[in-house]
């Protein structure tokens, strides 16, 4: 069972955490961590890429010379696509990226994701984690005393205080327990639970 230090806001030890083996603990399932972030990349995607074939674009509705007399090259639109103007051959289309992964292959991601981050020692935990005010600096400070560069702070439930003071800081990423997922967590260098996050993430997954 692995066993972490918990930290308070000043960045001090307070004591230590055993982390349940079945949610930090598992074997590191590297294909469905694979899976996971190309999923969530692609999920990501809109999709919208276009571009107008000789049906969309406007113009030559009729024949611009005859057939047959005229000593040039038989044409039957000015919006053919060798034509300047013409339609583009073979472009892009709006299409759905999305793929889908069953929410047990999903969980398991998740867990591969959580157990990694343990084993390479990059998860923090925090005795609890509450701003009065919204205040980019109180969190930048928090940041710094716990030594975590780009990280990840997970908490039990959105907090708007919290996501006020986070979301001007370039490298914290901040989401709820409901919302962690494998790519996220494998996005940051460390992740920042609090001892409630890490009592919710054990009752969902374990």
């Amino acid at each position: 069972m692995p066993k972490v230090a918990v930290y308070d806001m000043e960045g001090r030890v307070v004591g230590e955490i055993d982390l349940d083996d079945r949610v930090f603990g598992v074997e590191v399932n590297q294909a469905l961590l694979h899976q996971a972030v190309v999923m969530y990349q692609a999920n990501q995607r809109q999709g919208t890429a276009a571009t107008k074939n000789r049906a969309l674009v406007s113009g030559g509705g009729r024949k611009p010379w005859r057939q047959k007399g005229t000593g040039r090259a038989r044409q039957g639109t000015i919006r053919a696509p060798q034509w300047r103007g013409g339609g583009t051959v073979f472009g892009p289309t709006p299409r759905d990226y999305r793929q889908a992964m069953p929410r047990k292959a999903r969980q398991a991601a998740l867990r591969s994701a959580l157990s990694a981050k343990a084993q390479a020692g990059e998860i923090v935990v925090l005795d609890e984690l509450s701003l009065a005010e919204p205040k980019t600096k109180l969190m930048a400070k928090l940041m710094a005393a716990l030594e975590a560069g780009k990280a990840l702070v997970v908490t039990p439930e959105a907090d708007e205080n919290l996501i006020r003071s986070a979301r001007n800081l370039p490298y914290v990423g901040l989401s709820p327990v409901t919302d962690l997922n494998a790519y996220i967590v494998l996005l940051y260098d460390k992740l920042v639970l609090t001892r409630d996050a890490v009592g919710r993430l054990e009752e969902a997954l374990a």
